[in-house]
């Protein structure tokens, strides 16, 4: 990415679009909460300390955990594309589900123009890579829309085959580009220093949190997107010493390579780390994902000190989540072209004016239900196209909004989901798992073969079928 193209990518502050409603109703706008949201890429379900893994440092992401609610089973509804985030972000912002996201994401209000054209400024800053027109109708402010994806090297480079004789790639070398970014890019000073995106974005975050008037302004919807930690997983010095790579622990789903080609199998993501893997490719590249998530972390925990300072805490609801989740070396893959649920489950932390401090919410919920939840807290009317609930039933104690839930991967891969069990069925292989999730979370016994699960594994395929008619996805299935 050159100097030219990242510059068209950050206004830094000037109006995107005057497509947008630019009217808000003052006298109505004083009461409605502001929101403030995150989402990260490629940040698994299992990546947060106080929730469920003390091998890595989130002091930030804790400071969420305990403020508000978390949901502990909020998945992505499925891909059509390789690019996951692609289509996971298509129905965070349109409330569409996958199969009439794909097709129609052009045609409905968005997630920031409904609350725009109800009174909100609305804000992003980071990642968004969704079409430019959806952005444009987003969003009445850029503070900086980065690319899809920093590369660091050309395609199959250093930065990939990792470890492997002669690679010399490191992930704080400051010149090998990516997440290292020269400053004068977007700051008017010499050339010369470099920063990591994750902090460039946290800190035009936090200058227009700094910029808001405390009082008598619209509520504002700002959008914080960072690329971390999705690869190339780079991090200062200082944060990835805290991960040495031999003290890694090894996932207890770890294997060398996948049983079978599940789709997909040498996608880009997967030629991260040589065939077969082995356990020292598994610890090198966790640690640079824990580490990115930790270095991520501070500069979330900058934003919020930002939002702390800036008088409009009190009345924020602060919503933190990701597009997907990631393997990293479990199930012999790297990538989040799978439906295991280290790729379809990710965080979702929601805190703000009357959620309970500490509560956790077991219920199987959609990631992309933030639209729907956020309208409803905000009074806003929720479009009629959009298609995930709200969630505010369940922040006041209801319970089960979905009996289960559904994912796809392009047409090599369907799942269903329910409290206790998982199907996936391969119909281009012909192959079938099913767990229970409940005896083995990391999902490592296929009990498809076991007679004493038939029953069981018919009522979910029949179940995934109702899920396919409901949807609209007209793959068809094989009885199983």
């Amino acid at each position: 990415m050159d100097r030219r193209n990242f510059l068209k990518l950050l206004p830094a502050g000037i109006a995107a679009t005057e497509t947008l409603a630019a009217t808000a109703q003052q006298t109505h706008s004083a009461t409605k909460p502001n929101f403030l949201f995150f989402i990260c890429d490629d940040l698994t379900f299992r990546s947060i300390n106080s929730l469920n893994n003390p091998e890595v440092h989130t002091p930030n992401l804790d400071r969420l955990v305990s403020a508000g609610c978390t949901f502990t089973h909020a998945f992505h509804n499925g891909s059509w594309s390789g690019a996951v985030c692609i289509a996971s972000r298509t129905m965070l912002n349109t409330g569409l589900t996958g199969f009439r996201a794909q097709t129609q994401a052009d045609l409905v209000h968005t997630w920031g123009e409904t609350l725009g054209n109800g009174g909100y400024d609305t804000y992003i800053c980071g990642k968004w890579h969704l079409d430019p027109v959806l952005l444009g109708r987003s969003f009445k402010q850029v503070g900086c829309v980065g690319p899809a994806m920093f590369f660091s090297t050309a395609e199959n480079g250093q930065a990939y085959n990792r470890p492997s004789p002669g690679n010399t790639w490191q992930p704080d070398d400051k010149s090998q580009k990516g997440h290292w970014l020269p400053t004068d890019m977007w700051k008017n000073e010499a050339p010369g220093r470099i920063e990591h995106s994750d902090s460039v974005y946290a800190d035009i975050a936090s200058e227009y949190l700094k910029s808001r008037p405390a009082h008598g302004a619209n509520p504002f919807f700002m959008y914080v997107g960072f690329n971390s930690p999705h690869d190339p997983r780079q991090a200062p010095k200082e944060i990835l010493d805290l991960y040495p790579q031999e003290k890694i622990e090894i996932p207890p789903n770890y294997l060398p390579d996948h049983p079978f080609d599940q789709g997909d199998n040498r996608v880009r993501d997967e030629l991260l780390a040589p065939f077969p893997r082995t356990k020292e490719a598994v610890q090198l590249h966790r640690r640079e994902y824990y580490a990115l998530i930790t270095y991520m972390d501070s500069q979330i925990g900058r934003i919020l000190d930002a939002l702390e300072q800036s008088g409009h805490a009190s009345n924020t609801y602060v919503i933190l989540t990701a597009d997907h989740g990631l393997a990293v070396g479990q199930h012999g893959l790297l990538g989040k072209q799978n439906l295991y649920d280290c790729s379809v489950r990710m965080p979702l932390l929601i805190s703000g004016p009357g959620i309970p401090r500490g509560r956790r919410v077991d219920e199987l919920v959609y990631q992309h239900s933030m639209f729907a939840t956020t309208c409803d807290l905000a009074g806003i009317p929720i479009p009629k196209t959009v298609e995930f609930p709200s969630l505010v039933p369940l922040l006041h104690g209801e319970t089960e909004l979905h009996d289960a839930v559904f994912s796809f991967y392009l047409n090599f891969q369907r799942s269903v989901r329910d409290r206790q069990h998982k199907l996936i069925v391969y119909p281009k292989v012909n192959q079938v798992q099913l767990f229970d999730i409940v005896a083995d979370p990391w999902e490592t016994k296929n009990l498809a073969d076991d007679p004493s699960m038939a029953e069981v594994k018919q009522k979910l395929f029949e179940r995934l079928q109702k899920f396919q008619v409901d949807l609209g996805d007209t793959l068809a299935l094989k009885p199983i």
